[in-house]
């Protein structure tokens, strides 16, 4: 944990320190008042971060991280707290040779935002994914969230990959709030990869399981509950993954339990609904999908298939066929590994695939505004191939396509 923080009256001092790279920022459980950064510099540097309010730099504190530990350079963590809400900052991380950055805490109430989510970025980052997140970020300017389902490079220790992705997705990791998913690439074996915890440490309130520590835990954004899961049962350590899959499970439902939100974001890799043919993940339905059916969570944002879905269970149908209820289960891809598409295992299991692409990068914008959800998928030169709408009211829950192609 980080320890105290001072208050100053100018900036540090210039330091011989290396410049950081790979600036990183973690939303807290409650990212209206405090905000965790991480960094990386080739060797040791300070594990300092420096911030004020924005215009206010006789307000500058400087805080006391911690070195957290090496993968291809030393990585560092800080935490600041005792933020005022809806509030811009200006910081910088290790010492007067760094860069400065700014952000925004979440506001205390339910004010409208816009997040973003992508699925696999994974392969050939820099020619084949990077075109469809520079997209993103530059069709969203106002995101203050982006959302990552998993699998964000092909190997997670190979720290070339992750220059790629860091590449791709600069300056936003350092502007707005990463909530990470790892996928089965993120794992060699068992062993999830060293950069994981040391690059998105999560929020630290997951489940008492020591092998999920930063992997599963959750974040309160403006009257949305944002919860990571690790589905990459087949990574589980020795074991099994009966306890892997239980132990969120019980935790998950304390989380929902004891949720003051009006919706409700759930984000990991592998899909209750297969969306290529021939594969099926029925431990994660198991133990997962009744869960997210009793307490009706709105979204579940998924990856690892490699093209796009979208549907529901047949149980959540009405009369109007533009109309569903429930959960909103969603598979998609940002990277240019493409896979068939079926909704055989939809159809197996009870559910409809109301939407399915193949062969389509895409990115996703989801605009919350009070008792409204608007959700869009689209490629990088604009073509929206996914959008519908979710309301809550006097009425309850309805989920509206805005456009349903069928491919």
């Amino acid at each position: 944990m980080v320890v105290a923080a001072t208050t100053v009256a100018a900036p540090l001092p210039a330091a011989a320190a290396a410049a950081p790279e790979r600036v990183t920022l973690s939303p807290t459980a409650d990212p209206s008042t405090s905000q965790t950064v991480t960094w990386r510099t080739p060797d040791d540097g300070a594990p300092v971060l420096e911030i004020a309010p924005t215009g206010a730099t006789e307000r500058i504190r400087r805080i006391e991280g911690k070195r957290t530990g090496e993968a291809s350079g030393v990585y560092y963590r800080a935490t600041a707290d005792g933020l005022e809400p809806a509030s811009q900052y200006r910081y910088r991380v290790g010492g007067a040779g760094g860069d400065w950055h700014t952000f925004t805490t979440a506001a205390d109430s339910a004010d409208p935002f816009t997040f973003l989510y992508f699925g696999d970025v994974q392969n050939d980052i820099t020619r084949g994914a990077a075109p469809t997140v520079k997209a993103a970020l530059a069709d969203t300017p106002d995101a203050r969230l982006a959302l990552h389902a998993g699998d964000l490079v092909n190997q997670g220790s190979d720290d070339d990959e992750w220059d790629e992705w860091y590449g791709a997705f600069a300056p936003a990791t350092a502007a707005i709030n990463q909530v990470a998913a790892p996928g089965n690439h993120e794992y060699s074996g068992s062993q999830l990869s060293p950069h994981w915890p040391l690059q998105f440490p999560g929020a630290g309130n997951g489940p008492d399981n020591k092998d999920l520590d930063h992997t599963a835990y959750y974040t309160d954004y403006q009257n949305v509950r944002f919860i990571v899961l690790n589905a990459s049962y087949t990574n589980a350590p020795w074991f099994s993954y009966a306890d892997w899959l239980g132990d969120q499970e019980r935790w998950l439902r304390g989380v929902l339990d004891d949720n003051p939100n009006r919706w409700t974001v759930v984000t990991f890799h592998q899909p209750l609904f297969a969306n290529r043919p021939g594969r099926d993940n029925e431990p994660l339905r198991r133990y997962w999908l009744d869960v997210f059916e009793d307490y009706n969570v709105d979204l579940v944002l998924q990856g690892h298939d490699h093209s796009y879905g979208r549907g529901n269970l047949v149980a959540n149908r009405t009369d109007d066929p533009a109309v569903q209820t429930g959960p909103v289960y969603v598979v998609a891809v940002t990277g240019p590994k493409m896979y068939d598409v079926s909704d055989t295992n939809w159809v197996r299991n009870g559910a409809e695939a109301r939407v399915q692409r193949a062969d389509t990068q895409t990115y996703q914008a989801i605009t919350v505004d009070g008792e409204r959800m608007d959700y869009t998928a689209s490629t990088a030169d604009g073509e929206v191939v996914d959008a519908f709408t979710i309301t809550k009211g006097a009425g309850g829950k309805h989920v509206t396509d805005v456009s349903t192609p069928r491919h």
